[in-house]
């Protein structure tokens, strides 16, 4: 497994935009076979602030995701909402465990 943390910073004003375009990522994402879980969340006490948690069987299933029609069009799409560039943070399961760990 590889767990994706993906921290977003979005200008003022992008938040309905981002979260819009994201969320057809993300709907489409959750149907890559190599995709066990992809979650969006938006910090409380700054909504500009987002985590994408991506969760990915293999680490070919990373760069898989990254040819995807779907994730070329939203990397496009959020570029301009961006307040910083967006940052990711790799980890790895400890538990629960999945098979192959």
């Amino acid at each position: 497994m590889v767990i994706v943390h993906v921290h977003v910073h979005v200008v003022p004003g992008g938040i309905d935009a981002f979260r819009i375009a994201t969320l057809a990522n993300a709907r489409e994402s959750v149907r890559e076979p190599g995709v066990a879980r992809f979650d969006v969340i938006q910090q409380e006490d700054d909504p500009a602030r987002f985590e994408l948690i991506e969760i990915y069987r293999t680490s070919d299933a990373v760069a898989a995701h990254k040819a995807t029609a779907h994730y070329l069009t939203w990397r496009d799409a959020v570029a301009p909402l961006m307040a910083e560039a967006r940052t990711s943070t790799r980890y790895r399961a400890i538990f629960p465990e999945w098979p192959g760990t």
